[in-house]
């Protein structure tokens, strides 16, 4: 066991890294490359707004379109449930993400709870608002929230770069990563973030934002 749940600072995040190669030594080449980014970012409505712009566009895309939201004075929940179509139509918004970003400003979640709960009850809870997906939740688990052995199988990212860390001869399922990842238990917070790095590497270009 690593002796913590969450991940909060660089030096718990190496530590974590050590271990992880000492559960599966193939992971060793990707952090001897340098110090896996840690990516804690405050948790609450923003965050997740974050996570939903992200949703099935480039790295490139999402980081533009987040600057317009910023810009435009809509990443807080208060200003997003207000904004007309055309607010978030100008910002980049498909009609879904329209439709999900004003459903999570008028979710009411208690942002503080969370922290206090576990990483499968943040899943759950968070998955019951339209638009949020577990792939989200898990990103939300892992990057607000600090959580230690969450892990994003759905991440079209995390799945090449596992068919090319180990060798795979295609990539794998969402089923068959999140089957994959349970040998990396209670770590796999960490492994996404070696993969991360490794498709960085092998790509020369970033998986996640």
């Amino acid at each position: 066991m690593t002796g913590f749940e969450r991940i909060e600072t660089e030096a718990q995040l190496a530590l974590a890294a050590r271990r992880l190669v000492e559960i599966e030594p193939r992971f060793a080449p990707v952090v001897a490359a340098g110090a896996l980014p840690l990516r804690r970012r405050p948790d609450g409505f923003e965050a997740l707004l974050s996570a939903i712009v992200s949703q099935q566009v480039s790295t490139a895309s999402a980081a533009a379109i987040w600057a317009r939201v910023e810009a435009a004075g809509l990443s807080n929940a208060t200003a997003m449930a207000r904004a007309s179509d055309e607010d978030l139509r100008a910002v980049g918004l498909s009609r879904p993400k329209q439709r999900y970003a004003r459903g999570l400003a008028q979710a009411g979640l208690d942002y503080a709870a969370l922290r206090e709960a576990s990483a499968e009850e943040v899943i759950d809870s968070l998955i019951a608002i339209a638009g949020i997906g577990r792939w989200t939740a898990e990103i939300y688990a892992k990057f607000a929230l600090g959580h230690a052995d969450v892990f994003a199988a759905g991440d079209l990212a995390l799945q090449e770069a596992a068919r090319g860390l180990f060798g795979l001869e295609a990539r794998p399922s969402e089923k068959q990563m999140r089957e994959m990842a349970q040998a990396w238990s209670p770590l796999r917070a960490v492994a996404a973030r070696a993969l991360w790095v490794y498709y960085r590497l092998d790509k020369e270009r970033e998986g996640i934002r």
